[in-house]
């Protein structure tokens, strides 16, 4: 981003520490809407197909350098559109594919890539998004919803997941992150009426337990990401984060990082904050990692390649 933030008029900071601090989270925010403002900075740099190429094969290479075999990316065409006239949604999607073919030719992973509808934008928006994923379903794994929870209530987009689960997308919300009383609730519908396979976040379930209880009859793994919800005050400190307690309630955890570019880490800071704070240890890991190999949306065959261990859970 310091490399590129010339290209695009961005000033910045001459000090190394304060540009960081400009364009990066790396300390606790006031909230999930404070953080996404960072991004409207980084999200000024994506102006070219060069760039986002560039930022998808990077994107696939820091994953594998961290160990990761089996890794999803997931973009939201409209986000990247903005204030790009130049970009349309075709152009953006065949930046990032031709990025992560690029790298799965030189590093043996399988990788790929989920549809974000943003539910702050208009409706209209969203309904374009969704059917240029339909139009693109033989390079997208799934369909997702993200963005400011709060104030945005994901049942209206029910019509939109309908047409694209009979197309043959997957689904993954993400839902449950924000610190508001019915976080809950909102995981609940996005199950219930979105037909979400998969929960981004869905932490907040710790405190309703008849939607607890819901998530671990219908086995919808949680997509957790813990430096992530330190960092929005999804929970104040790491030490209480439920993972360990939406464990034992028998609920499918993953281990996840969220923005990396972003927030300045990797997946395995996530494993270092959960081995120092809850005592996870091999055994944890590996038991959340083949439940994400399992839940992943990629081919099983494609998987099972780069896979220490059988695909099941």
């Amino acid at each position: 981003m310091v490399e590129l933030a010339p290209q695009v008029g961005l000033e910045l900071p001459k000090d190394f520490a304060a540009k960081r601090d400009f364009l990066l989270v790396t300390g606790q925010m006031k909230d999930l809407g404070a953080v996404l403002n960072k991004f409207l900075r980084a999200q000024k740099i994506l102006h070219s197909e060069e760039v986002l190429t560039r930022l998808a094969y990077e994107a696939c290479e820091d994953a594998y350098n961290d160990g990761v075999r089996i890794l999803e990316l997931r973009y939201a065409p409209g986000f990247i559109a903005d204030g790009h006239s130049q970009l349309t949604y075709e152009k953006i999607h065949r930046a990032f594919h031709r990025g992560v073919e690029l790298a799965k030719k030189n590093f043996p992973m399988a990788v790929g890539l989920i549809c974000i509808m943003q539910r702050i934008k208009p409706f209209a928006e969203a309904e374009a998004v969704c059917n240029f994923a339909i139009e693109h379903k033989d390079t997208f794994l799934a369909l997702d919803l993200a963005d400011n929870e709060e104030g945005f209530d994901p049942k209206p987009f029910e019509p939109l997941f309908a047409k694209a689960r009979k197309a043959g997308l997957r689904i993954t919300i993400h839902s449950g992150e924000a610190n508001d009383p019915v976080a809950a609730q909102w995981v609940k519908d996005s199950i219930e009426i979105l037909g979400a396979e998969r929960i981004g976040h869905g932490i907040q379930i710790i405190k309703d337990k008849n939607i607890l209880n819901f998530v671990r009859e219908k086995s919808i793994p949680l997509e957790v990401c813990p430096i992530s919800n330190w960092l929005t005050q999804a929970f104040k400190t790491y030490e209480e984060h439920p993972i360990k307690e939406l464990i034992k309630a028998g609920i499918q955890v993953t281990i996840n990082s969220d923005d990396p570019g972003i927030f300045a880490t990797q997946l395995s800071d996530d494993y270092e904050v959960l081995h120092r704070v809850h005592g996870f240890n091999v055994e944890d890991f590996n038991k959340a990692n083949d439940i994400a190999a399992h839940v992943s949306f990629i081919d099983n065959k494609e998987k099972q390649k780069h896979w220490p261990r059988p695909l099941s859970i």
